[in-house]
């Protein structure tokens, strides 16, 4: 049997959030690289604010520099967090940021972790660049002790909009032909069914959308280098490209996407996966056609068939 779809090229991810990891001391006092991560992990850590369940032990996926390390292990009746990261550069920053807790550099396709290891994975902004998601996501459920939650967050399919239409109307134009440049992220209609598939209960998926402005650009496609969130396809093109469709793509960008002041919009979107592993005891929907009320008395309304009006 053939294996998974090999959409991204997993040793250049590593490589780019190696990269970033090495550049973020050298942008101290610029626009900090992380402020997509650290936003999107403060918002997670508001959904897990919510849940009452205690947690003792936590895979923290994808920690970078470790935004969430010590809110995460000053969770009540936390009592370790294992911090881990495809890029051995920022699971070397995130045990640097917090010398009490382990940090390992891991692939996200093959976890090295027993079953029942954790109650908890907590995964912000790290899933998006894994081709086998749906297999990513059972090891994650194997992982998980009995009533262990998955709350995780991607980068969804409507991410980076402005930029995908403007980089193609300049390769078109200048090149006469558009090549993969915006990777092709997971849509928010994909995520129930993914946690279904790896055998999550309860699972529930949502999206939020995050804006940010930028003064040309040039200034966007240098904050996802130091992001550490570049082009990874495995059908991306190798060669530079050139400085008359970049130039063209800056223009269209400007024309399309400013607003009044001249700033550039860019948006992020990003999907929240959130699931537990089954347990006994845990509320199960009902069967399709098992209910003993109908809506419309509830509501006090009629019932029509949409098929006769």
């Amino acid at each position: 049997m053939s294996g998974p779809v090999r959409i991204f090229d997993r040793r250049a991810v590593r490589l780019h959030r190696d990269r970033a990891a090495r550049r973020y001391a050298a942008l101290a006092g610029a626009r900090n690289p992380e402020f997509l991560h650290e936003e999107v992990t403060d918002r997670l850590l508001e959904r897990l604010g919510e849940v009452r369940d205690p947690f003792a032990d936590c895979l923290y996926l994808g920690c970078r520099r470790a935004a969430a390390t010590r809110r995460l292990a000053a969770r009540a009746g936390m009592q370790g967090v294992v911090q881990a990261d495809l890029s051995p550069a920022m699971a070397a920053a995130a045990r640097a940021e917090n010398r009490f807790f382990p940090a390992l550099g891991l692939d996200e396709e093959t976890l090295p972790f027993a079953e029942n290891s954790f109650d908890l994975v907590f995964a912000p902004l790290s899933l998006h660049w894994v081709n086998d998601l749906p297999g990513a996501l059972i090891q994650l459920n194997r992982v998980l002790r009995p009533n262990g939650l998955l709350l995780a967050a991607l980068i969804g399919g409507g991410a980076l909009a402005e930029l995908r239409e403007a980089l193609g109307e300049a390769e078109l134009a200048c090149e006469g032909g558009v090549s993969p440049r915006v990777s092709p992220f997971a849509d928010v209609r994909d995520g129930g069914d993914l946690l279904q598939r790896a055998g999550f209960a309860l699972p529930v998926v949502d999206r939020e959308r995050i804006g940010a402005t930028y003064e040309h650009a040039f200034s966007l496609m240098i904050d996802l280098r130091n992001m550490g969130e570049t082009n990874a396809m495995v059908e991306r093109r190798r060669s530079f490209t050139r400085r008359r469709t970049l130039v063209a793509a800056a223009e269209a960008y400007l024309r399309r996407f400013a607003d009044n002041g001249g700033r550039l919009h860019a948006t992020f979107d990003i999907v929240y996966l959130t699931g537990w592993a089954p347990a006994e005891g845990q509320p199960r929907p009902l069967r399709p056609g098992s209910a003993k009320a109908r809506l419309a008395d509830a509501l006090g309304g009629r019932e029509v068939d949409p098929e006769k009006g």
